[in-house]
């Protein structure tokens, strides 16, 4: 008896957690994908009776429509121009602050860390007014330097640009600290055997610092991948999709189709494929790693 229960011990330890995963994690995306299958919508949602199955109708009408294709378009230049800058500027950080002695850097911890903790709704909202083009602070040092006052959020690609240097800002703090726990992990004697051998800061760092940190270097790039894909909350607010939909990412269009149009099966459609493109690029990076450490 006792055998059976230090063997059973464990699932009953970990069911909380598994509840809670299959309620709020697989429940919801067995839903998602029946309910793209239909043409529910506000009506459906009071009488079931008048819920249609559709077949792939939503596959086929999301992917031929222009603004869904214009989306998969800002997403993608949002990650291939956030994600390299947020895992750069992140890292670069890490070191100036982990190898400096002096107490100024370390209060950067919290300055930078500071961000990622904020509301972002308050966050975008107090942008908004930097960005603003009559009145807003940036093109306010623009102008005293007599340079022309910039569309920051009315220009379709400047308005992608500036919607990055926000999220970059924001991001910037999570990720910081995990690349300093990593750091501080490194031990010090690779360092001092180095600086014996001759090798500058340039050197170690190339040689000692990226090298040991390739496993945290891939968990930020995953999970920072990941975000961007779902990039939603900065276009919501500072842009709405605007303009002309050119800064309109999928997690926006799903949600605007969702939530403002109520055509439920078609949002449902399109966060079923966003959820299939995010399955995908975790399992290429996935794979990518082991193929390195393999080598």
């Amino acid at each position: 008896m006792r055998n059976f229960i230090n063997k059973r011990a464990p699932y009953l330890f970990i069911s909380p957690a598994l509840l809670l995963l299959m309620m709020f994690s697989l429940i919801p995306i067995v839903v998602a994908f029946v309910i793209s299958f239909t043409d529910i919508s506000l009506v459906g949602l009071s009488d079931w009776s008048q819920i249609n199955f559709v077949g792939i109708d939503n596959y086929i009408d999301i992917m031929t429509d222009p603004i869904f294709l214009k989306s998969i378009g800002n997403t993608l230049f949002y990650v291939v121009i956030g994600v390299p800058l947020v895992i750069t500027c992140s890292l670069g950080i890490a070191v100036l602050i982990n190898f400096g002695e002096n107490r100024f850097f370390q209060f950067f911890r919290l300055i930078f860390y500071t961000p990622s903790i904020t509301n972002v709704v308050a966050v975008a909202v107090v942008w908004s007014y930097l960005y603003n083009p009559s009145f807003g602070f940036l093109n306010y040092l623009l102008s005293l330097a007599d340079i022309p006052a910039v569309p920051w959020l009315q220009h379709p690609v400047i308005a992608k640009i500036s919607l990055i240097i926000l999220a970059l800002w924001r991001a910037i703090g999570t990720n910081m600290i995990i690349f300093l726990a990593a750091l501080q992990g490194i031990p010090k004697a690779y360092y001092e055997a180095a600086s014996l051998d001759g090798a500058n800061k340039w050197q170690q760092l190339f040689k000692i610092t990226v090298p040991m940190l390739k496993f945290a270097i891939f968990f930020v790039t995953v999970t920072t991948i990941i975000g961007w894909l779902q990039f939603f909350e900065e276009p919501f607010i500072m842009t709405n999709g605007g303009p002309l939909d050119s800064t309109t990412s999928i997690s926006l269009f799903i949600y605007r189709n969702g939530f403002q149009f109520s055509k439920f099966g078609y949002a449902a459609a399109g966060s079923f494929l966003l959820f299939i493109a995010i399955i995908i690029v975790t399992l290429i990076q996935f794979r990518m790693q082991k193929v390195k450490n393999e080598d």
